[in-house]
């Protein structure tokens, strides 16, 4: 059988089989897969940091505060994009169209993500800000639960290391881009005119999705199934099975939230514990996070080559390690210059995750739901920020007080620390699939 692509499934297969393409995909295919990643990390790299200069410079809240302002701004639509986007995920599995099952989605989320952006540029009050974020958090989950079944749908298991590289890739490219249009913001006061050009750049690599990706594998058959039932089925007990699958989205969830917590507060790290003013907080906060993302960027294909030949796990581990090390190093930094080091070992450890994560919850999900199953692994994305925010914020805003003593932002990043050792802890039980010859001697000696 032979599907959308050209990629030839296994023989007698149909949508609902649980197969991957065999024929491996040109490199620009892979990077055309992978491209809307940057334009879904731009939107909320950037935005977060643009409103943590928002709080810190334009006085929207009492002093000491800030965290957990940030927190209230953000809570709600986060909550939401947990549900939302494996709901999406599992309803575009079993969507027929012209476009196919995921770009439909792909393409009103993106629309309307532009809209959202362009109001919260315009607004001045934390509720309306809020209100507007949750309708952002709403757009861009339906779109990004269904783009996440791609990889499943359309990468032969060979390719799937290179195509997790390349998603690492341009998720840091995506955290780079949104950095710089934030930090530009943030040092010419110029606060809509970076909101609204988080959207262009989303806009944009929409489009490449949407002209140039072909469909993989058709839709599952609803049998007579409601949508509306398509939709619950997402949260389906039958998930419970899959226990591997839960412990790594357990796994993911810390390691974000560690994370989370560095790029959520790393303004305040930068005004509060190293005494910089708005302009050169927002100079260095460029810099600092493009040496943490030329570190990340360095890291993640030989990281992903590596787990091809000594296994997934480990090298999340050493990416675990690694980013205990990184936040340690920020904690104790008497500078900004030893902090750039912090941000770089940081870089590291998340360019070896990247490379390895999505490589192996593709091993391990059901191929013909990818939509559902990469949608519920995002919840821990989804969630992991707004838990960054939640402890870490509050947390800096305790220590720091009201008079937003350094020591704040320096207190929450032991959070992170912990966050990465549960990570490593929540790893281990994840049951690691053979592949290449080992997957094929195990399947020639079980027939």
């Amino acid at each position: 059988m032979i599907d959308a692509t050209g990629g030839t499934l296994q023989p007698g297969a149909t949508a609902d089989d649980d197969v991957r393409p065999t024929a491996l995909l040109p490199l620009r295919q892979l990077l055309d897969i992978s491209i809307y990643w940057l334009g879904l990390s731009c939107i909320f790299s950037g935005l977060v940091a643009i409103l943590t200069g928002r709080l810190e410079f334009e006085q929207m809240v009492p002093a000491g505060t800030e965290g957990t302002a940030l927190v209230r701004m953000t809570i709600a639509g986060s909550l939401i994009a947990a549900v939302l986007q494996p709901t999406v995920g599992a309803i575009s599995d079993y969507t027929t169209s012209r476009w196919g099952r995921r770009k439909p989605y792909i393409f009103i989320g993106s629309i309307l993500d532009v809209v959202f952006l362009v109001g919260i540029a315009m607004s001045n009050t934390v509720l309306a800000i809020a209100a507007l974020f949750l309708l952002l958090q709403v757009s861009s989950n339906f779109a990004q639960g269904p783009f996440q079944g791609y990889v499943p749908d359309l990468v032969p298991e060979p390719q799937v290391g290179l195509a997790s590289g390349l998603l690492g890739i341009f998720q840091t490219l995506g955290i780079v881009t949104g950095a710089i249009i934030a930090a530009l913001g943030v040092a010419f006061h110029e606060y809509a005119i970076a909101t609204i050009a988080l959207g262009a750049v989303e806009l944009a690599t929409m489009l490449v999705v949407v002209i140039r990706v072909q469909e993989g594998r058709s839709a599952k058959s609803r049998g007579g199934r409601s949508w509306g039932r398509i939709a619950l089925s997402a949260w389906g007990t039958d998930i419970l099975r899959e226990r591997s699958f839960l412990w790594l989205v357990g796994s993911r969830f810390f390691f974000l939230m560690a994370g989370g917590v560095l790029f959520s507060l790393a303004l305040f790290y930068l005004v509060r514990s190293h005494g910089l003013d708005e302009r050169e907080a927002g100079a260095t906060y460029a810099v600092v996070v493009g040496l943490g993302a030329a570190a990340t960027v360095i890291a993640i294909l030989p990281s992903a080559r590596l787990s091809d030949r000594i296994g997934r796990k480990a090298v999340i581990w050493a990416a675990c390690v690694l980013g205990v090390v990184g936040m340690a190093i920020l904690i104790v930094a008497p500078n900004v210059a030893v902090g750039c080091l912090g941000a770089i070992v940081y870089g590291i450890a998340s360019g070896t995750f990247l490379a390895v994560d999505w490589a192996l919850m593709t091993d391990i999900i059901p191929k013909a739901s990818s939509g559902r199953y990469m949608g519920l692994s995002n919840v821990a994305t989804a969630t992991a920020g707004i838990f960054a925010l939640a402890v870490g914020g509050v947390v800096m805003d305790i220590v720091g007080g009201p008079d937003k003593a350094g020591s704040g932002p320096r207190a929450a990043f032991i959070v992170a620390i912990v966050a990465y050792i549960m990570a490593a802890v929540l790893l281990a039980p994840v049951v690691e699939p053979l592949r290449g010859r080992a997957a094929a001697g195990a399947r020639q000696r079980a027939s």
